[in-house]
């Protein structure tokens, strides 16, 4: 669907606009340049979602507008089998003076619907839109959000092959927010392709089916979303702190990196008899142990455990800096760690933890160690209470009389 090979592109950046003029009179460079992207190359496949992640600056807007052919690569090649529309910066493509209306017409005009085609559509953009009377007003009067509406609106109706989805979809409300997700759902059970960036890594997990990152325009990492944003936030904990991070295997399928000052030894998930299992009731009572080590002496030591379900998304997340619990460690001095759940209220399925020892409220501050999947154990229904879904509740119900 989409074939992207060794991208490249260069800016050319001035002091002042002037420069360009005299760059141009006098033949001699008043500019610098500024790589954007380097030798980039993926494939997104019929139905696949692709995810690119990376930091402000990181070329993931750029690599957008090469691919939907607002800008051209200075070097490199890329294919897109059929039309490819999406959500760009909000605005594009857009005359504020116009109204919604005649904005739906310019701008499908622009992803390549002829009239006709616009005319038979029209009526099912307004609908998806939810504007009301103000499509007859100039969208300079509508909000962040209401743009975003009439923009994916506009552009899902394109019957594109490939959709493209920057940050836009932020700014929406929660309703029309999960009114795009499944629409974009249903898109891609159609066999279309989506290629979606965002700062939301949970998103990311859900909907992609793999993901890249993006590193001052080069590309870093490539692989299913959870493997790729875990190198994310390595690279976030590296940068942060200016020093070596090491990255290394810690046990089978789980990555581990920080600067070693305090090191985590082990992590044990116990049921209610305080006995290490892999299968846990609901409900009951269970323990998180966590042994660490301190290569220094260390007076700001937090604990942290994320549990993330099969997909990788976070479920629960706590660590000891916002539990109040000071903890500080001397040179060579082993602790254990415990979290104790009185009920362990998750629905039945497959989880993992990660563990996290670090300074402060975040592991970007001062990452001692950091180690994904630590453990895996499945969770069973109990048979005091039967519910579905990730929550266990227990509501009471009250009738009138």
């Amino acid at each position: 669907m989409i074939t992207v090979n060794n991208l490249t592109k260069i800016f050319h950046l001035y002091k002042k606009p002037s420069d360009r003029l005299r760059e141009i009179i006098t033949g001699k460079t008043y500019h610098r340049e500024f790589r954007a992207l380097s030798d980039v190359s993926f494939a997104v496949q019929e139905g696949e979602t692709l995810g690119i992640i990376g930091e402000n600056g990181s070329g993931k807007s750029t690599l957008l507008k090469i691919i939907t052919g607002v800008l051209m690569p200075d070097a490199g090649t890329f294919e897109v089998d059929g039309r490819i529309t999406g959500l760009l910066e909000l605005g594009t493509g857009f005359n504020p003076e116009f109204s919604g209306l005649s904005n739906i017409y310019m701008n499908a005009t622009y992803l390549g619907l002829s009239k006709s085609e616009i005319d038979e559509r029209r009526d099912q953009i307004i609908s998806f839109a939810e504007l009301g009377e103000f499509i007859q007003e100039p969208i300079k009067t509508y909000s962040s959000g209401m743009l975003m509406r009439l923009a994916f609106s506009t552009a899902i109706h394109a019957d594109p092959k490939c959709f493209v989805v920057d940050e836009a979809l932020a700014v929406g409300d929660a309703h029309f927010q999960q009114k795009c997700m499944q629409r974009l759902k249903q898109f891609r059970a159609g066999g279309g392709s989506i290629v979606f960036v965002s700062h939301d890594m949970n998103a990311v997990k859900i909907l992609c089916d793999k993901a890249i990152l993006l590193e001052d325009g080069i590309l870093v990492e490539r692989g299913f979303p959870e493997q790729v944003i875990n190198t994310y936030n390595f690279l976030i904990a590296k940068k942060d702190k200016g020093e070596e991070i090491k990255f290394s295997e810690q046990i089978e399928e789980s990555t581990a990196y920080g600067n070693e000052k305090v090191v985590i030894n082990s992590v044990c998930i116990c049921n209610s008899e305080e006995e290490s299992c892999e299968v846990l009731v609901s409900g009951r009572p269970c323990f998180i142990d966590i042994q660490l080590k301190s290569m220094h002496s260390v007076d700001d030591v937090t604990v942290g455990i994320v549990v993330r379900d099969r997909f990788g998304q976070d479920i629960f997340g706590v660590n000891t800096y916002h539990l109040k619990i000071p903890i500080a460690l001397h040179a060579d001095e082993e602790k254990t760690v415990r979290y104790a759940f009185d009920e362990f209220n998750i629905g039945p399925g497959k989880y993992t933890v990660s563990v996290a020892a670090h300074s402060q409220d975040v592991h970007v501050h001062d990452c001692y160690q950091w180690v994904d999947r630590v453990c895996k154990f499945e969770v069973v229904q109990g048979s005091d209470f039967s519910f579905i879904g990730l929550s266990r509740l227990k509501p009471r119900v009250i009738t009138a009389a």
